[in-house]
C-alpha cells in the first residue's frame, strides 16, 4: 500500500520519473534554500530536492508524465457514493464526464463543483475523488467534478465550457442529487483554482447560475509569471518552477504567454472588472510561484468590493498541504486545511 505522502509527492513533484525542476534548479539538502523553507516543511522539502531532476516538462514527454501521474491516483473510499456520468456539452462541444460525489437524494445540502489541477496539460478528474469524498463527507455536501478538456489538445475556449457546461448540469438537477441549487461554490487547487476563478467570471458574465462562494486554493491566474515578469529567486523551486509555468500557459492559450495579444477572456489576472464575483478563498504560500499573483488577485477582488479572504503560509511551497499531509511534524499542512476548510463552511452557510 502506498502511504498518501508518497503518492502525492510522485504526482505533484514529478510522475514516471520525471520533474518539473530545470537541471539549474537542483539544490542540496544543506543548501541555505532550505532557510526560506517552513521549518515544519523542511523535511519533506529536503527529500524532495535528493530527487534525480528529469528533463522540462514538455510536448515530447506531457503523454509519458500523463501516463505515470495515473498510477498514484488514491482508491475511491466505498462509504460515500461516486458515480461517473456522461453529460451534453455545451452547444457545438463534445459531452462531458464528470465524477458525482456524495449524492444523497431527498436533502437540501451546498454544492461545491471542483475543477482539478495539473498546470492546464496534467491531471483528471478522478485523481480528486478520494480527496472529494473526505470533504464532502466532513462538511455534509455534495461534490462534483469535471474532467475537462486538457490542453494543449484543447484551449481555454473549450475547457471553459467543459466546466460551464458541469456547472449548467449540477444546477439544472441539484434536487435529483440532493443539493441546493442556491448554494453552490466553485473549487479548485492550482491549475483547477485558475479554472474555478474563470468559472467565476464564467457564470457572472452569463447570468444563469449563481455563484455564493469560490475557494481558489494556490490558484494559477496570471500568463505573465514566469515569462514576462520573472519571480524572485526564492519562489518557485519546489513543484512547479517558471518553465513549468511558461508551457502549461502556452498550451492552454495557444500562443506564447505574457504579451499583448493574449485573450483577456483566458487569464483571470487580465480581466479587468472583477466585480460582482462571489465572495472568495485564497490560499498560498509564500515561496510558491503563484505567490504574488495570488496576493494581487486578492487585493483586485476586495477593491472591486468581492468579500476575500486571503491566507499566506509562510516558508510553504506549491502542493505543500498535500505532499506533507502525512508528515507528523508538518502542523502547518493541516492547519491549511483546516482554514481552507472552515472558510467553505462560511462561504457554503454549514453550521459548524
Amino acid at each position: 500500500m502506498i502511504d498518501r505522502r508518497s503518492m502525492l509527492q510522485n504526482l505533484l513533484a514529478g510522475a514516471a520519473g520525471l520533474s518539473f525542476f530545470r537541471p539549474g534548479d537542483l539544490i542540496a539538502a544543506d543548501d541555505p534554500y532550505l532557510s526560506f523553507v517552513n521549518p515544519e516543511l523542511r523535511g519533506v522539502a529536503a527529500k524532495m530536492l535528493q530527487r534525480t531532476p528529469g528533463p522540462p516538462l514538455s510536448l515530447a514527454n506531457l503523454k509519458a508524465v500523463r501516463m505515470g501521474m495515473g498510477r498514484w491516483n488514491r482508491p475511491f473510499r466505498k462509504d460515500v457514493p461516486v458515480e461517473r456520468k456522461v453529460i451534453p456539452g455545451r452547444k457545438g462541444q463534445p459531452d462531458v464526464p464528470i465524477y458525482v460525489v456524495n449524492a444523497r437524494p431527498g436533502l437540501m445540502r451546498p454544492a461545491i463543483l471542483h475543477l482539478h489541477g495539473g498546470g492546464f496539460v496534467l491531471g483528471s478528474a478522478a485523481q480528486s475523488v478520494a480527496d472529494l469524498q473526505d470533504l464532502s463527507s466532513e462538511l455534509g455536501c455534495l461534490a462534483v467534478s469535471v474532467e475537462y478538456r486538457l490542453a494543449p489538445e484543447t484551449s481555454y475556449a473549450g475547457s471553459i465550457e467543459d466546466n460551464y457546461a458541469g456547472l449548467k448540469w449540477l444546477h439544472a438537477n441539484a434536487l435529483a442529487l440532493g443539493a441546493d441549487r442556491a448554494r453552490i461554490a466553485v473549487m479548485g487547487e492550482s491549475a483547477g483554482g485558475g479554472h474555478a476563478a474563470l468559472l467565476a467570471i464564467t457564470a457572472r458574465n452569463r447570468g444563469e447560475v449563481p455563484l455564493v462562494f469560490q475557494c481558489l486554493v494556490y490558484p494559477m491566474l496570471d500568463d505573465r509569471t514566469g515569462s514576462t515578469r520573472a519571480a524572485p529567486a526564492h519562489m518557485g523551486k519546489l513543484v512547479w518552477n517558471a518553465q513549468a509555468n511558461r508551457f502549461g500557459w502556452e498550451s492552454f492559450l495557444g500562443q506564447e504567454p505574457g504579451g499583448r495579444r493574449v485573450p483577456f477572456a483566458a487569464v483571470p489576472a487580465r480581466v479587468a472588472n472583477l466585480a460582482g464575483l462571489p465572495p472568495a478563498f485564497i490560499g498560498v504560500g509564500s515561496i510558491d510561484l503563484f505567490h504574488d499573483e495570488d496576493v494581487e488577485y486578492a487585493r483586485r477582488l476586495n477593491d472591486a468590493a468581492v468579500p476575500t479572504e486571503l491566507l499566506v503560509v509562510p516558508g510553504a511551497f506549491h502542493g505543500f498541504d498535500g505532499i506533507a499531509a502525512a508528515d507528523p511534524n508538518a502542523r502547518v499542512a493541516r492547519w491549511f486545511t483546516a482554514v481552507k476548510k472552515d472558510a467553505l463552511r462560511r462561504g457554503l452557510g454549514i453550521a459548524v
